[in-house]
């Protein structure tokens, strides 16, 4: 690790000692000791940084603590960590912890996530909004991400890019997994019954009941509340500020009907027409 990412590692460990020793101090020990530790996961662009900041909102109703880490999968300078590190990464996470990643559903993660003591909120969106989002950041928001050339010297309109993004990109340097694909390693957080799984539609759209279904799932996982449950939710939504998001740019659930054209749209029925049945956005291939 380079040296300036040690020396603010080291600092963030000082204070998430300063952060656990002050929830003790405010709840208890043994509050503290007792309370899960949570990880709020999803796929890039889609809700983690939203998830993240409900979840911080956890650290004024009870004794949860926010250490304020990188993702569980990556170090401070953003680099992949090997799955050893990762699964060490979420093994340190302490009682009351609070953290986010992107973590695939295989194990040894899903037996970590799973056990007891663990909370794990896996947030999932619409296929067609993620890959718009997914675009726009790469083309738009972070002119460092590894598909940002391809999107803008490579291709010339949305249609092309939209097109990419769902049949996937095998140029040396720009790979990109097919959409469908990228999914399916994500969907088997969607039958562990330890797990809550959250559309990142309804954190939106119907903030209220998520949250309602958040808190509901946490007292199942070894939470005991300690103020009334619209102090709760009041918390968890006063938590959310999307403008301190660094990739924060529209969260408009439907966005993708102002970019898919009519062949967007029958190449992606073609390619991962099932995909929005089985997450339940749509019905039929009849959209």
């Amino acid at each position: 690790m380079p040296l300036q990412s040690s020396i603010k590692h080291s600092l963030k460990l000082a204070r998430w000692q300063a952060r656990r020793a002050a929830a003790a101090l405010r709840w208890g020990p043994t509050a503290l000791a007792g309370a899960p530790a949570v990880l709020g996961d999803a796929m890039p662009k889609s809700g983690s940084h939203l998830i993240y900041q409900v979840l911080q909102g956890l650290a004024n109703i009870g004794p949860f603590v926010s250490p304020g880490f990188p993702p569980v999968n990556r170090t401070e300078d953003n680099t992949r960590l090997s799955e050893s590190e990762i699964l060490a990464t979420i093994q340190r996470m302490r009682s009351g912890d609070i953290a986010y990643g992107y973590i695939l559903a295989k194990e040894p993660y899903i037996s970590a996530l799973t056990a007891s003591g663990r909370a794990t909120i896996f947030v999932y969106r619409d296929p067609r909004d993620m890959i718009i989002s997914h675009i726009f950041y790469a083309t738009q928001m972070y002119e460092g991400h590894w598909m940002h050339q391809y999107y803008t010297e490579k291709l010339h309109t949305m249609e092309e890019r939209v097109d990419a993004a769902i049949e996937g990109v095998q140029e040396p340097g720009s790979e990109l997994t097919p959409v469908r694909q990228r999914y399916a390693g994500y969907l088997g957080w969607l039958a562990q019954p330890a797990v809550l799984s959250q559309r990142f539609e309804d954190l939106i759209l119907d903030r209220q009941a998520a949250f309602k279904r958040i808190l509901d799932y946490l007292e199942t996982r070894g939470y005991v509340p300690r103020v009334s449950r619209p102090q709760a939710v009041a918390a968890l939504n006063q938590a959310i500020v999307p403008k301190k998001s660094g990739t924060f740019r529209k969260s408009k659930p439907g966005n993708w009907q102002e970019y898919f054209t009519d062949n967007n749209k029958a190449h992606f029925k073609e390619k991962a027409g099932d995909l929005l049945i089985e997450l339940g956005y749509e019905q039929s291939y009849d959209w």
